[in-house]
C-alpha cells in the first residue's frame, strides 16, 4: 500500500491542494464559485476536495458510506478551521435536499458504482436549475484503473495493468501476495464496476448535456503525488474510441 493511502491527513492535504489548483478552476470555467453557494460531494471520503470550496465561502456537504472517513473529514475540517457538514449515509436515502445544490462533485466515485444507469439520473433531483455536476474518474484500462495502489504489497501497488488479467488470475495473484480479504474484495468489486469513457458518456448523455470533456494523459493529481506536470491526452488519440482508455489517467466532465 502506498504511504498516502495509510496517512489520511496527508491524503486530505494532497486532495485539497489538487482541488484548489485544478478542480475548482476547471469547474469555474462553467460555474462561477460564489460565497453562499451550496456544494455537495458524493463519496467525499476525508473531505479534501471540499476544503477549497469551504474556504471560498460555499456551504459544503460531504456524504460517504464509510463512517470512518466521515469522522476523519470532520476532524480535518475542524483542524483547518473550516466549515462543512459531513454525513455517513447513502445520499439517495437523505430527505429534504431535493433541488438544493448549485454544484455536485463526484470525484473517483462512478467507477465504484455497479448500477450507473440508475445513479446518474438520480443526481438530477439534487441540482438547482442552472446547477452542474463535476464528474471525474480514471478510465478502466489505464495503468492503475483497478485502484491497485491500495494493495498492501508494495510490488502490486506499483504494478500497472495487472488488473486487466482474467478475474481468476487476478484473484490468484492477490492471494499469492497475501492481500487481506477486505482489500481483495474491494479490488474484485472494482473489476466488476469498472467504467470506460464510452460507457460513461453513453449513460450520461441520456440524462445530461455534456458541456465539457477533458481527458488527461497525466492526471493533475499526479503533480502533488509524483511531481509530474499534468498533460492532456493528444487530441487525435482522444478521438480513438476504446484505445484512448489505455492512456487516460483521468477524465473530467461538466454535466448540465
Amino acid at each position: 500500500m502506498q504511504h498516502r493511502q495509510k496517512d489520511r491527513k496527508l491524503y486530505f492535504n494532497e486532495l485539497s491542494a489538487t482541488s484548489w489548483k485544478y478542480f475548482l478552476p476547471y469547474i469555474e470555467r462553467y460555474l462561477p464559485i460564489e460565497q453562499g453557494m451550496n456544494v455537495l460531494e458524493i463519496g467525499c471520503g476525508d473531505g479534501g476536495n471540499l476544503l477549497p470550496f469551504s474556504e471560498r465561502g460555499c456551504e459544503v456537504v460531504g456524504v460517504d458510506l464509510a463512517e470512518c472517513r466521515i469522522n476523519d473529514a470532520k476532524r480535518f475540517f475542524e483542524e483547518a478551521g473550516a466549515k462543512g457538514r459531513f454525513i455517513a449515509s447513502d445520499v439517495f436515502e437523505m430527505k429534504g435536499i431535493e433541488h438544493h445544490f448549485d454544484l455536485i462533485i463526484c470525484h473517483d466515485v462512478i467507477e465504484h458504482i455497479m448500477d450507473k444507469a440508475s445513479f446518474l439520473p438520480k443526481l438530477r433531483k439534487f441540482l438547482r436549475l442552472g446547477g452542474v455536476v463535476f464528474m471525474s474518474f480514471p478510465a478502466w484500462q489505464m495503468p492503475f484503473g483497478g485502484h491497485q495502489q491500495i494493495c498492501r504489497s508494495k510490488f502490486l501497488s506499483h504494478l500497472p495493468w495487472f488488473h486487466l488479467l482474467p478475474e481468476d488470475v487476478y484473484a490468484a495473484i492477490l492471494k499469492a501476495f497475501h492481500e487481506k480479504p477486505g482489500i481483495t474484495d474491494e479490488l474484485l468489486d472494482i473489476k466488476q464496476t469498472r467504467c470506460t469513457i464510452e460507457l460513461f458518456e453513453g449513460l450520461a448523455a441520456q440524462h445530461f448535456a455534456i458541456r465539457n470533456r477533458t481527458l488527461f494523459f497525466i492526471n493533475p493529481h499526479y503533480e502533488i503525488k509524483f511531481d509530474l506536470r499534468p498533460r492532456l491526452l493528444w487530441p487525435r488519440l482522444a478521438r480513438m474510441r476504446h484505445v484512448r482508455n489505455f492512456f487516460t489517467t483521468s477524465c473530467f466532465y461538466i454535466l448540465e
